[in-house]
């Protein structure tokens, strides 16, 4: 353990439970709670988290009834082998030392019911306090909950909660948060209700508490928890006086835990995209605990959660001492050893969740298996389990970035001989780039983790020299993860020195003055972004509180460790900055969770966005003359032009590979860069690695 994580390590009890440690994994909806595979991929998946170190883990939500799934990928009790599967999960998580909670979960007005039915043949309803469809709904309108129903959905919980108990789980969770049912009641936003349900906050908080007396009446032996919504971060909803006494209700029915999440899936404030700055939503989580500390009941825990990335975070946190406990949930898809590697002192080899959402929320909000960008392992481990190869070979990776990197880890760890080769004098391709963006410093640690990794494992980096076949020709497997080039574009004025790629213009920066940025994807939109925002955590979560019009968390924010130093950049205040791009949307290429927040904060600094673009007809010294989209020419100011139009395949390997008979596989965007989709290579080259060295 180090020194620097002396809190974080400290043990502490939760109900009837004794950690060793202070992080839990947090509750996350992977796809793997309905997978017809007897619960091998969900047993595999949490077994290998608590083998890396997590004491506590919380499931995705298990809906407590048909009508509370939220869509066809959530477990229901009794429904379609579920209770086996997570007998299979609580069996490989016990037999690791650690404990799981199941976390109860209702929908709500959240339920994406269309095509799906019941255990009876019938089409599923999507209920609520009131019939109020949310903007998402799909045209869905939720039906109004009658007062028997409310009874019955009460015992709903009160049932999930023993059969919880007969699965062998060591506690329950109550999912209150995320604007899902138990919030809903508790909202004047979504609860009209004029009855002993609605109409009075008292009543409106009433559901909350009979729901939370029929758990803790149900399983009283063990350990329950809630999660709460500190802020619901939507217009007209609980105040923050609701939610306080929302908390000093349910202190007294004899609740362990209270774990405070933040903001609704509707809301307009963006709450865990890489933009968030870290740690900012732990004034609400510290207020909480100020009115458990205040209470006749000070002993009931408080566990923060949230845009909180590595240990370091957590001990930032815990060290103000008001809160027990921080749950982490991405982060240990990034890294399922993140608590035992961090606790021993080894924080560099820790491979950090960057916060794109693209493999994990994106895709759970459309029922897509969840994954992890930078663990393409994640969610696949019985396909693709790390046991010791029988026959290690030599296995040569050509490209430093993303996609080798995770070929080359991979391989490693399970005893090859590795050597990554990277052309230039840095690893990390892509996201050595992208790690210069405010708000991505966090890219950096995956390479840091990776370099450090691959080290420790005996594997050999070759930088600053491009790799021939000829060095390959004794090799037995080699993926060409070589990657990508900015492509060139034949505008006329296109070879002027003001004219810049976005690869030298975010290493080396850019002159001051105005800028043209042509290609409106996501490079075009990073390369705005490198312009405009502040390097500075700090000043970023200032401006985000001031923004988003929320509370900041004093003394942790802007004093995070820096994961990696970051190269000089310089705003421009008040310098004109503009997106171009013929057509399709700009940040195409973005998540889906992600891109509004990023346009948002381009247009909140005044970056201006010219789309349907016709033409673009010549760059001259101080501007870029176009054909607009009502075919008139126009001229953008642009004392720099920074080209961001697209990017080619960079292979000058396969065919010579081909010809020498090496095996190999060509993976990325070096087999294709119609996109630059890092989630995409980092799965093919864990397929290729497994394919070509077992």
């Amino acid at each position: 353990m180090t020194d620097t994580l002396a809190t974080t390590a400290s043990p502490w009890t939760l109900g009837p439970l004794r950690l060793p440690h202070r992080v839990i994994m947090g509750s996350m909806h992977t796809g793997l709670e309905t997978r017809d595979d007897g619960g091998v991929g969900m047993a595999a998946f949490y077994r290998e988290r608590a083998s890396g170190g997590a004491a506590l883990i919380i499931t995705g939500g298990i809906a407590v009834s048909d009508e509370a799934r939220g869509g066809a990928d959530f477990a229901v009790f009794g429904r379609d082998g579920a209770d086996d599967r997570f007998r299979e999960a609580v069996a490989a998580v016990h037999e690791e030392g650690a404990h799981i909670l199941a976390q109860l979960f209702h929908a709500g007005r959240y339920a994406l019911v269309s095509g799906l039915t019941d255990r009876n043949g019938d089409p599923q309803r999507a209920v609520a306090p009131s019939a109020l469809p949310w903007a998402a709904a799909r045209g869905i309108v939720p039906e109004e909950l009658t007062a028997p129903e409310i009874e019955r959905t009460i015992e709903d919980f009160a049932a999930a909660a023993r059969t919880a108990r007969s699965i062998g789980f060591d506690g329950v969770e109550i999912m209150a948060s995320e604007g899902y049912l138990i919030n809903q009641f508790c909202s004047p936003l979504t609860n009209h209700r004029d009855d002993a349900w609605g109409g009075h906050p008292v009543r409106r908080r009433r559901f909350a508490v009979e729901v939370v007396r029929a758990v803790r009446t149900a399983v009283p032996d063990l350990a329950v928890t809630i999660r709460l919504s500190g802020v619901d971060l939507m217009p007209d909803s609980s105040t923050q006086d609701d939610v306080d006494a929302l908390v000093a209700d349910l202190l007294p029915l004899g609740i362990d835990g209270i774990s405070v999440g933040v903001g609704w899936h509707e809301s307009r404030t963006p709450t865990v995209q890489a933009a968030v700055p870290h740690a900012v939503w732990v004034s609400y989580v510290e207020r909480i605990a100020a009115v458990v500390r205040a209470s006749p009941y000070p002993d009931v825990r408080v566990i923060a959660s949230n845009r909180m990335t590595d240990l370091r975070d957590a001990e930032a946190v815990l060290d103000r001492g008001l809160v027990d406990a921080v749950a982490l949930a991405r982060p240990f898809l990034a890294d399922p050893t993140i608590v035992s590697r961090s606790l021993r002192g080894d924080l560099a080899a820790v491979n950090t969740c960057i916060g794109c959402n693209q493999a994990c929320l994106d895709r759970s909000i459309i029922g897509a298996p969840v994954s992890c960008l930078v663990n393409p392992r994640a969610g696949r481990e019985a396909q693709f389990p790390l046991a010791p190869t029988a026959d290690p070979k030599r296995v040569d990776v050509v490209g430093g970035g993303p996609a080798g990197l995770a070929a080359a880890v991979d391989a490693a760890r399970r005893g090859h001989r590795v050597h990554l080769w990277e052309a230039s004098d840095r690893l990390g391709g892509q996201f050595d780039l992208a790690a210069l963006i405010p708000g991505k410093e966090d890219y950096a640690a995956t390479v840091r983790a990776a370099r450090t990794e691959l080290l420790q494992r005996g594997a050999q980096i070759t930088t600053g020299r491009a790799v021939s076949a000829a060095d390959l020709q004794e090799s037995d497997a080699v993926v060409v993860a070589t990657g990508v080039e900015p492509r060139s574009v034949s505008i006329p004025g296109a070879d002027l020195p003001h004219v810049l790629s976005y690869e030298s213009a975010l290493r080396d920066g850019v002159p001051p003055g105005s800028v043209a940025i042509i290609g409106g994807g996501g490079i075009g939109v990073d390369t705005a972004a490198f312009l405009v925002e502040s390097p500075s955590e700090e000043a970023r979560a200032a401006a985000f509180a001031r923004r988003w019009d929320v509370e900041t968390f004093d003394g942790v924010v802007g004093e995070v460790p820096q994961r990696e130093p970051v190269a000089h950049r310089s705003t421009r205040e008040g310098a004109l900055v503009t997106v171009l791009r013929r057509s399709g949307k700009f940040g195409q290429g973005v998540g889906i969770t992600s891109r509004w927040v990023a346009l948002g904060r381009l247009r909140d600094a005044g970056v201006r966005f010219v789309g349907g673009v016709r033409e673009y007809v010549r760059i001259e010294p101080g501007f870029l003359e176009i054909v607009d989209d009502a075919g008139e020419r126009v001229q953008i100011p642009a004392d720099s032009v920074v080209i961001c139009a697209g990017q080619e395949a960079r292979d000058g390997l396969s065919t010579d590979l081909q010809t020498m008979s090496i095996p190999f596989a060509l993976v990325g965007g070096a087999r294709d860069a119609s996109s630059v989709d890092a989630v995409r290579a980092t799965s093919e080259a864990l397929e290729a690695v497994r394919r070509l060295a077992p």
